[in-house]
């Protein structure tokens, strides 16, 4: 979705890397925010506090993969190799941060952990 998007808008649409760039990256991490919270995690913390966490992470990573695809683009080398470079960087962190800070949280007022839940996340 992310490449995709970026590549509508700057090829298609003429939109400057600098823009097209964060402007795809936002798009897809709110629809990957729902996605990973909902069925990848099944996160039980409170939403603000995961949103919040998510939110600094989206920061990082757009002033990360701005710098990455622009730097790729300014050395002569297309600037989607530098996107490709940029999601594999981000996506190996991203997940590891997704499942020991973000999503990872106390448990909701009145809602029962199973142990077996609960042993796998605190083993990480």
């Amino acid at each position: 979705m992310d490449l995709a998007l970026l590549v509508l808008m700057h090829e298609v649409f003429g939109v400057d890397l600098w823009i097209a760039t964060p402007i795809a990256f936002i798009a897809s991490l709110i629809f990957n925010f729902a996605l990973q919270r909902s069925f990848t995690f099944r996160a039980r913390n409170r939403r603000h506090v995961s949103l919040f966490k998510y939110l600094a992470l989206v920061v990082f990573n757009i002033l990360a993969i701005d710098v990455i695809v622009n730097a790729f683009d300014a050395w002569g080398i297309s600037y989607g190799i530098g996107k490709a470079v940029a999601t594999v960087l981000t996506t190996s962190w991203n997940f590891w941060l997704y499942r020991v800070w973000i999503f990872k949280g106390e448990p909701v007022a009145g809602v029962q952990v199973p142990q077996a839940v609960e042993q796998r996340t605190t083993h990480l």
